[in-house]
């Protein structure tokens, strides 16, 4: 048990995501947001908006293909300059270390060397900053290894189940071996699992096997990092795609869930709709994050906080801002430990309207401010909201308990 003095975080996001792509022409590109959304050139600037908007922190990381050059090598430069920046300003950073790809040199999600070469850069990261006490080792790994290898848009570019267990197993073994090598070197750290919370309804009867399998399915990221039991489908399932036993009770040995905040994703595309042939359609805002994220909190019990959300039309922006919010802080009403509430990202973003699939350079309207660095109706909504709740929220005089 850990106790861990917090204020209510108001945080947003510089999207970094940065995986690999089969292109039109038929060649690997890697599509790298920072690079497309002009961080790499605006990163002072942009920091500097964060600190007007009066967030407390901002989810952003290195990038870790350009970083982690090769084993026991890495070029912190960018960080290095990043990261002064921040600590001047009084920004906390939640250190993003791995964000949907690897470095070219460790190929993609099915390399089993990759928890090893993984957990190095963590610790090396972790004993160069020593005043960073707040990490996401590895960003929503469900979406990373569903979209790499269940679906084949991304990276390995694979479609099997196995594929998939095989990536989960890489990516939750990396996660948690990340978390202990950096406990190793800052005790008092603080974890936020950032992960999509996905729900699928059945559209017919005979859909409804089907969704509650998918239902059991979302939960596997979560459930391996926490050493949280699988029911008995899951388990034959992970056993039936390459797991083995002793690889599926490693994660119930060491889990430290007790350092950590469950951070929730949640888009309307987070719903789905489960058809007769067992595909899946989008089903838009059904449940909604309150529903969801209760199902989250009743199966870990953990803090939580909204890591993640936006959307793509500047006009209902506003609106989905004070609708997450609300949701948010009825869950906070309820009794849920509520943590804090992210818009994510600091500004527009590109090509997500394809998922990162194509590099067309197409803008998506969902960032606090516009690519030229403009203010959005949105962003001027939540600097308000800041404003309006900051100090009516509990401070730090506020032990939170994580068990």
């Amino acid at each position: 048990m850990q106790h861990f003095p917090l204020n209510f975080i108001f945080a947003t996001g510089i999207e970094n995501s940065y995986p690999t792509i089969l292109t039109k022409e038929g060649k690997v590109k890697r599509i790298d947001e920072m690079q497309s959304c002009g961080h790499y050139q605006n990163w002072k600037h942009d920091f500097q908006l964060v600190h007007q908007l009066g967030v407390s922190h901002l989810r952003w990381g290195p990038p870790y293909y350009k970083t982690h050059l090769g084993p026991g090598q890495y070029d912190w430069s960018f960080a290095d300059e990043a990261l002064k920046e921040m600590k001047e300003l009084g920004i906390r950073p939640i250190v993003d270390l791995c964000h949907f790809g690897v470095p070219d040199w460790l190929g993609n999600f099915q390399n089993p060397d990759f928890p090893k070469y993984f957990v190095e850069y963590a610790q090396a990261f972790a004993k160069r900053f020593p005043w960073i006490n707040w990490y996401t080792p590895i960003n929503e790994i469900f979406i990373t290894a569903t979209f790499s290898a269940q679906y084949g848009w991304w990276n390995e570019r694979l479609q099997s189940d196995r594929a998939f267990v095989t990536a989960m197993k890489h990516l939750c073994q990396a996660n948690t071996l990340a978390m202990r090598a950096i406990l190793d070197v800052q005790p008092r750290c603080v974890f936020v699992q950032s992960e999509s919370s996905e729900y699928y309804h059945p559209h017919a009867p005979d859909c409804m096997d089907r969704s509650s399998f998918l239902n059991e399915k979302r939960f596997i990221a979560l459930d391996l990092t926490y050493g949280h039991s699988v029911d008995c489908r899951m388990y034959e399932y992970l056993l039936d795609n390459g797991m083995t036993r002793d690889e599926y009770h490693w994660f119930r040995e060491n889990e430290v869930k007790a350092f950590c905040i469950m951070g929730t994703d949640y888009y309307a595309s987070n719903e789905h709709l489960v058809q007769h042939d067992g595909s899946t359609v989008c089903a838009g805002e059904v449940f909604g994050y309150y529903v969801i994220t209760s199902q989250y909190y009743q199966r870990y019990h953990l803090p939580v906080m909204h890591t993640e959300t936006n959307v793509f039309d500047k006009e209902k922006a506003v609106h989905w801002l004070y609708k997450e919010w609300q949701n948010l802080f009825r869950l906070r009403k309820d009794g849920i430990p509520i943590m804090g509430f992210t818009w994510y990202s600091l500004t527009d973003q590109k090509d997500w309207d394809s998922l990162l699939r194509e590099d067309n350079g197409n803008i998506n309207n969902c960032g606090l401010f516009d690519l030229n660095r403009k203010i959005n109706p949105v962003g001027e909504a939540y600097k308000e909201l800041i404003s309006n709740w900051r100090d009516l929220l509990p401070t730090g005089s506020t032990g939170l308990q994580i068990c």
